[in-house]
C-alpha cells in the first residue's frame, strides 16, 4: 500500500467503516424484528418481508455471513489506519491510530447504526436483505465452512443447534403481547380476549347459579299451581322436578309449553313431560373453555352442574360462559348484581353475603380472592374459622368490612369498604 496516497487510504477507511456499520445495524435490525409482524407481513406477499423471513430461516448462517463481513471489513480498518498512523506520526502513529480507529468504529460503526436499527428495525431490515441475500450467495462456501466448525464445537458442548425452530406463545405470553398492544387493539376488544386467555382458569363452579336459585317446577304440585309457575317464568327454559331438585325429570323449554298450551286440547301433566328434554349434566369444576365446547358439540345451551356423589349444585348457560368473554349483556351493572348491593353515601356498600365475589369483582372492579369460596359468606366464613356475631369488624385483602346481620348460621348483610390503600 506504499504506492497509493494518504487521501484514498482515508476514503477507502472511511468506506469500510460505513461497510462495517452496515453490517452491525443489519445484525442489529434482523434480531429486533417482531417475528409475528415479519410472518403477518410476509403471507401477505411483502417482498422485503419475504427475504427477511427466508434469511432468518436459518440464523446461524445470517449471524455468519453478518459476522464475516464484519470481521474482515474491521481487520482491513486496522490494517489501513495502521499504516496511515505510521505515514504521519511514525511509531507513534500506531497507538494514536489504535486509540483514534476504535473511538471511530464505536461511535459510527457500532452504538450509532445499533441504536438506528432497534428503532427502526423494519426499515433497516427490508433495505439490507437485499444486500445481505446476494452476499450469501456469493459467499455460501465460507458461511457453510464456518457454521459446520462453529456447530460442531456447539456438538462437542452438548447443544444442539436447533434451526428453523418455531417461536410459539404460551397463554401467559400472549396476555403480555395482548396488554402491550397499547392503541393497535381497543381497550374493549383487549379485555375481550385476555377473558378467553382466562377461561381456563375459570370453571363452571364459579360462574352458576347455585341450586338454591335455580327456578325449576315440581311436577307434583297440582295443576294450576304449575300453569301459573309457567306463565310467570322470566326465563326461556325451566327445570321439572319431583319433590326435590335432585330428583329431576327434564328440561322445558317455555316455548314449547305455550304452543302446548295453545295447540292441544288436552294439556295435562303427562303432556308436559313429553315435552320436556332430556337433562344435560356437567361435572363439577369444569373449566369453562372445555365447557363452551361441549355445548357447541352437543348442541346444548344450558346443563345443570352435579358433584361425584351425583348431587345437583347449580346451573350454567351458555350465555353465563359468553359474559365472561364480553361482559354482562347490559348496559350498567347486571340486575342480580344490583340487588345485592347497594352504594351508601359514604362511600362503603352494603352486600349480601349470598353475593358472588367474581360478580362483586367485577362490578366494583375490585380485587376479592377468587381462589377459594364463591361467595362473600364463605370468604369471610373462611377468614374468621367460626360463626360470627353480628357487628364484628375486621379487614379481607385490605377491605374493612362489618357483618350487619347474620342468621341462621349464614352471614346475610356485610358493609364493605373500597381498598384502603
Amino acid at each position: 500500500m506504499e504506492d497509493i496516497s494518504t487521501g484514498i487510504l482515508f476514503g477507502l477507511l472511511a468506506c469500510l467503516i460505513i461497510i462495517s456499520g452496515y453490517f452491525s445495524g443489519s445484525e442489529t435490525g434482523m434480531m429486533s424484528l417482531n417475528r409475528y409482524r415479519l410472518k403477518h407481513l410476509s403471507n401477505q406477499g411483502h417482498k422485503g418481508a419475504k427475504r427477511v423471513e427466508k434469511l432468518l430461516d436459518r440464523p446461524d448462517r445470517l449471524i455468519g455471513l453478518i459476522l464475516i463481513g464484519n470481521n474482515l471489513v474491521n481487520i482491513l480498518a486496522s490494517a489501513i489506519a495502521t499504516i496511515l498512523g505510521m505515514r504521519l506520526y511514525g511509531d507513534l502513529g500506531v497507538a494514536i491510530a489504535t486509540g483514534a480507529l476504535t473511538m471511530v468504529v464505536l461511535v459510527f460503526a457500532e452504538v450509532t447504526p445499533k441504536t438506528l436499527a432497534s428503532l427502526y428495525p423494519e426499515k433497516v431490515s427490508y433495505a439490507s436483505s437485499i444486500v445481505l441475500s446476494l452476499l450469501m450467495k456469493i459467499l455460501s462456501p465460507l458461511v457453510l465452512l464456518v457454521n459446520f466448525i462453529t456447530n460442531g464445537f456447539l456438538r462437542i458442548l452438548g447443544i444442539k443447534a436447533d434451526h428453523g425452530a418455531e417461536d410459539h406463545l404460551s397463554s401467559e405470553e400472549l396476555r403480555t403481547v395482548v396488554n402491550e398492544a397499547g392503541s393497535l387493539i381497543p381497550s374493549r376488544h383487549q379485555d375481550m380476549l385476555i377473558s378467553i386467555l382466562d377461561l381456563e382458569h375459570v370453571t363452571v363452579n364459579d360462574i352458576m347459579v347455585p341450586r338454591n336459585e335455580i327456578t325449576g317446577i315440581d311436577i307434583n304440585d297440582d295443576w294450576k299451581s304449575i300453569v301459573r309457575q309457567l306463565t310467570h317464568s322470566p326465563h326461556g327454559r325451566v327445570v321439572l322436578y319431583r319433590d326435590q331438585i335432585d330428583e329431576v325429570v327434564g328440561m322445558l323449554r317455555l316455548r314449547e309449553a305455550y304452543r302446548l298450551m295453545l295447540e292441544k286440547n288436552e294439556f295435562n301433566k303427562e303432556t308436559l313431560l313429553r315435552a320436556a328434554d332430556e337433562v344435560y349434566y356437567i361435572p363439577e369444576a369444569t373449566p369453562l373453555n372445555v365447557q363452551i365446547l361441549k355445548f357447541q358439540r352437543n348442541k346444548e345451551r344450558i346443563g345443570l352442574i352435579v358433584d361425584e356423589y351425583g348431587d345437583i349444585n347449580g346451573l350454567v348457560t351458555l350465555e353465563d360462559i359468553l359474559e365472561e368473554i364480553v361482559g354482562e349483556f347490559t348496559t350498567s351493572i347486571a340486575p342480580s348484581l344490583a340487588e345485592e348491593i347497594t352504594p351508601q353515601s359514604d362511600g362503603s356498600f352494603l352486600i349480601e353475603g349470598s353475593a358472588n365475589i367474581r360478580d362483586i369483582n367485577k362490578g366494583l372492579k375490585w380485587k376479592l380472592p377468587t381462589d377459594g369460596p364463591r361467595t362473600l359468606n364463605g370468604l369471610i366464613l373462611e377468614q374468621l374459622e367460626d360463626l360470627p356475631e353480628t357487628c364484628i369488624s375486621l379487614e379481607l385483602a385490605k377491605h374493612p368490612m362489618q357483618i350487619i346481620e347474620f342468621d341462621e348460621n349464614k352471614i346475610k348483610m356485610v358493609r364493605v369498604y373500597p381498598e384502603v390503600r
